[in-house]
């Protein structure tokens, strides 16, 4: 993405040593920029975005999808956080800040969640003291366009939401904000695109470059070609969430943290009408809560010492989280779970505290001032509610060192499809789709929507003056359109990463019903080969396989299995392929993707 911009001075460099000193693969090019920012979770998109806007030169490098990592496994709110209230104000007032400027730069990606916080006979905290939290939290709801609680008797709190349990004593209602995280860091990512940035998903740092103790770049290898290159930077940023302590080691350095892992279980549809608070058996707080087509519920909160590249989830993990929303609303178990969403938070170190106890600030590390190795700076911690505060404090420091005297302008900057408000009845029927269709596109674009339906996917007939899309996953749902739009037009490089980008295949089907589809469209307007999009189909359904797995039980197993063999193995795919396993009938098995 506008490559010639972000980096000048692209040049063929000497072939040098690329992997620990063995002379095994060669460096055939350079590029040279500014800042290069290591990280396309929400933090690293909001810096590249913030950097642009202020006439700084920029690479973006993701290893994997925009949003992938803890940005798209949170809670997907922008709120203050009550439960910081108390130990973190801080935190409370910065997030209920920033989540007013996101509302105001974004806000066809945000919806309001009301929730309710039911209280019982036997809670270890009463009404009262409750009430008088909540006093204090309301301090902060204008600053994010929240309304103030109210207290609702037994009576009323079960008329408002009957799925509650009758054992409540009373409940309490408070106002908060949800939005996609990952189409939010897409779209900080992909502004910073159309203002010079040069953004590269699929695309890892392999080694840092060095010169005088003095960071000055880094190698980087694409995942899907297999192609190394340098980006020589003034500046590295390392902002790869709980990467991060890994990025600090190919410098020597060591950056602490205490990740901690979290798990929401997704529900196939609504459970409830409004958010619910719930209790954990061990008295940690929790809620399910109505999260775009689906409810979501969670989180937990565990120390993660595995390897973050291959999380899986328990059934122990599921079971929890169930027992807790069981409390609140005793039908929870009558909804299907489709699937499970895993991610680790990069918490700010702290010894000898539950998890439940870190801080959810954040910070900024000159590792000149900090070790001696000036050029390297990385961010740490943080809540995603206040990431664009985060960023407009990262960048200062970027910006202070680069000589840059440019001020912040995120808060007030519209993000892509922000700038105006859209008809989407006019949008539905211009282009012939069904109104759920116009209302979610308006939803991840914004007044950009007819921009995605103009783009012609390969099946649209040439004679239409405004051609019709076609539903390729009815349970979002999402248009041809629009793969067609997200492949030529931000970027896209592979279907699985269809799931954060336009939310395929994350309904009831999983995935067996629009899969198929889904490459199809992809392989004709990217020039996949057969192999190619045999391959993506595979990894795509493995993956959706993946996320279910942990909540499978009964007959919910056999339903699956049926509909994968319909959907799916009448298309000659093996069981190995179906489960991503890349055994030898695997499509991709010893291939790289050039040009991907």
């Amino acid at each position: 993405m506008k490559a010639d911009a972000a980096c000048e001075n692209t040049r063929r460099s000497e072939p040098i040593c690329a992997g620990g000193g063995r002379r095994d693969t060669t460096v055939i090019r350079t590029l040279t920029t500014q800042v290069l920012v290591v990280g396309g979770g929400i933090n690293g998109a909001g810096i590249a975005r913030d950097l642009t806007l202020r006439g700084v030169r920029v690479a973006l490098v993701e290893k994997g999808e925009l949003g992938g990592g803890t940005s798209w496994a949170s809670s997907g709110m922008i709120h203050g956080g009550l439960r910081y209230l108390q130990k973190d104000p801080e935190v409370t007032l910065h997030s209920c800040v920033d989540s007013g400027n996101i509302q105001r730069i974004a806000p066809h990606l945000i919806f309001r969640i009301p929730f309710l916080m039911p209280v019982f006979r036997d809670d270890a905290i009463g009404a009262e003291l409750v009430e008088i939290g909540l006093e204090m939290y309301d301090r902060f709801q204008s600053f994010k366009r929240g309304k103030p609680h109210t207290r609702l008797s037994r009576e009323q709190a079960l008329r408002l939401e009957p799925a509650l349990s009758p054992q409540i004593e009373c409940a309490f209602t408070l106002d908060e904000w949800g939005v996609d995280a990952a189409r939010l860091c897409a779209a900080n990512a992909l502004d910073a695109a159309d203002r010079g940035a040069l953004v590269r998903t699929h695309t890892e740092v392999i080694g840092l470059l060095r010169e005088a103790g003095r960071v000055t770049g880094a190698r980087v290898r694409d995942g899907l070609s297999g192609e190394e290159w340098e980006i020589e930077a003034e500046l590295v940023m390392n902002a790869a969430g709980p990467w991060l302590p890994r990025v600090a080691r190919l410098a020597g350095l060591e950056v602490k943290l205490r990740p901690g892992k979290g798990v929401h279980l997704v529900f196939e549809r609504r459970v409830s009408d409004l958010a619910i608070y719930a209790t954990g058996i061990d008295g940690r707080d929790m809620f399910t809560f109505p999260h775009e087509q689906n409810s979501m519920a969670g989180t937990t909160d565990d120390d993660f010492y595995g390897d973050l590249d291959r999380m899986e989830t328990t059934e122990d993990e599921v079971a929890y989280v169930l027992q807790a929303m069981e409390r609140s609303i005793p039908g929870i178990r009558h909804h299907r779970v489709c699937h499970v969403t895993a991610g680790v938070r990069p918490t700010l170190f702290g010894f000898g505290k539950y998890e439940d106890e870190l801080s959810r600030d954040y910070q900024v590390i000159d590792h000149g001032e900090r070790d001696g190795v000036p050029g390297l700076f990385t961010i740490a911690g943080g809540k995603l509610a206040a990431y664009r505060l985060m960023a407009e404090d990262a960048t200062d420091r970027l910006c202070a060192k680069l000589g840059v005297r440019e001020s912040c302008r995120t808060a007030t900057t519209a993000l892509p499809g922000g700038e105006a408000p859209l008809d989407v009845a006019a949008l539905s029927r211009r282009f012939r789709v069904a109104w759920p269709t116009a209302v979610r596109l308006f939803f991840r674009h914004g007044a950009h929507a007819p921009r995605v339906l103009e783009q012609s996917a390969p099946t649209f007939g040439a004679e239409l003056a405004t051609p019709t899309p076609s539903i390729v996953c009815a349970c979002e749902p999402v248009t041809d359109a629009e793969l067609v739009h997200a492949a030529l037009r931000e970027g896209l490089r592979t279907l699985t990463d269809c799931s954060l980008r336009v939310r395929l295949g994350v309904g009831a089907c999983q995935g067996a019903s629009c899969a198929a589809a889904a490459a199809s469209v992809l392989a004709e307007a990217l020039g996949w080969s057969a192999e190619r999009a045999a391959y993506e189909l595979a990894t795509f359904l493995g993956e959706r396989w993946r996320v279910a797995t942990p909540v499978l039980a009964g007959a919910q197993i056999a339903a699956l299995e049926l509909h994968r063999a319909a959907d799916v193995g009448a298309r000659g795919f093996t069981r190995a392929d179906r489960a991503g396993h890349g055994g030898e009938d695997s499509p991709r098995h010893g291939a790289t993707w050039e040009g991907a």
